[in-house]
């Protein structure tokens, strides 16, 4: 998981940084049980519970009711202008993109699999971001990246007996819907982030700004995902309705189902997005290094999946060159984007 940046002028209290650590690290945990809840959810080839197709669409669609009335009771401003096409950018993303083809990929690999080709998820975000902002990263940071790379498609045909499974297609190309879909919604919040003088009309750097967002700033980190499942919901409501299961499905995979709708496409962004703005992002989202490996260690008591040691190896690999990644030097663009 990666989110849309928050930035900050100056370093958090004390206080603050502690609360905005153990934010974060409840919401890596939720998300860590993203890959694990949508196996129990959808089942496997030998063992289907509900349609990938719906809990995709439903996740959304539940998540996107929870988001209107959260915009309605806060008063929450309507985007406007280039910021309704970035909103349809980032849906693409993360709400039909990443759910779709990460649940119709774990319905054919363990979530032990999927968490490991997964992880490279910071990384590719990371790239995704130096081409879209013109950006200038160093040889060590492309080399991070291919290495990252490399590592996952090794692990994806080892576990493939020599060869790539189409599940390995479909999670690489999720994590490639989700780095898009994170580096859109990021540029949303960059106007209400970024330093420097005001433009004429928008309130002083960090004076106070009514929810409802009347002046120029850009919508919060909270109101880009809700905008996003609100703008969603024509699409997910009717599709959601059309694959409903029409027998029984097993009470486990209600609850799979429940969990990726509540937290993994709700609450857990913005416990996410709060612990940022508490903590700071170079602080907090250190820990997103521990998500993989959390998805895995769940995966075991919750599916009775196995951990073998090349995995873990393979695991602690990917995440040693996302951290490295992390840490290379990217020049700044030679010119901003509007």
């Amino acid at each position: 998981m990666s989110g849309f940046s928050i930035s900050s002028s100056s370093g958090p209290s004390a206080s603050d940084a502690a609360r905005g650590l153990l934010l974060g690290l409840a919401g890596v945990f939720m998300f860590a049980l993203s890959i694990p809840m949508t196996r129990l959810a959808g089942g496997s080839a030998a063992a289907p519970q509900l349609d990938p197709v719906f809990v995709a669409f439903g996740r959304a669609a539940v998540a996107g009711l929870l988001s209107l009335a959260y915009l309605a009771s806060t008063s929450a401003r309507r985007p406007r202008g280039d910021e309704w096409r970035l909103l349809a950018i980032t849906a693409g993303g993360v709400v039909f993109g990443w759910p779709l083809l990460s649940g119709l990929a774990v319905r054919h690999v363990d979530a032990v699999h999927a968490a490991v080709v997964s992880g490279v998820l910071p990384l590719a975000t990371a790239v995704i971001a130096a081409l879209a902002l013109r950006q200038r990263p160093s040889r060590g940071f492309w080399a991070c990246a291919l290495a990252g790379l490399a590592l996952v498609v090794g692990f994806a045909a080892w576990r493939g007996a020599g060869g790539l499974e189409m599940a390995d297609g479909l999670l690489l190309g999720a994590v490639v819907c989700a780095s898009a879909g994170y580096v859109s919604g990021a540029r949303l919040t960059r106007t209400a982030s970024a330093p420097g003088r005001p433009k004429r009309g928008e309130p002083p750097r960090g004076a106070a700004v009514p929810q409802g967002g009347r002046g120029g700033m850009g919508l919060s980190a909270e109101q880009v995902i809700c905008w996003v499942l609100v703008l969603s919901l024509p699409i997910t409501v009717p599709v959601a309705l059309w694959t409903r299961p029409m027998a029984p499905v097993a009470a486990s995979a209600w609850a799979g189902f429940a969990y990726v709708s509540l937290f993994s496409m709700w609450i857990g962004f913005f416990a996410w997005y709060r612990a940022l703005a508490l903590g700071g992002t170079l602080r907090v989202s250190q820990v997103q290094v521990l998500q993989p490996f959390l998805s895995m260690l769940l995966a075991v008591p919750l599916l009775g999946e196995r951990l073998d040691a090349t995995t873990v190896v393979f695991a602690a690999a990917v995440l040693a060159v996302v951290w490295l990644g992390k840490r290379q030097p990217v020049g700044q663009p030679k010119e901003a984007l509007p």
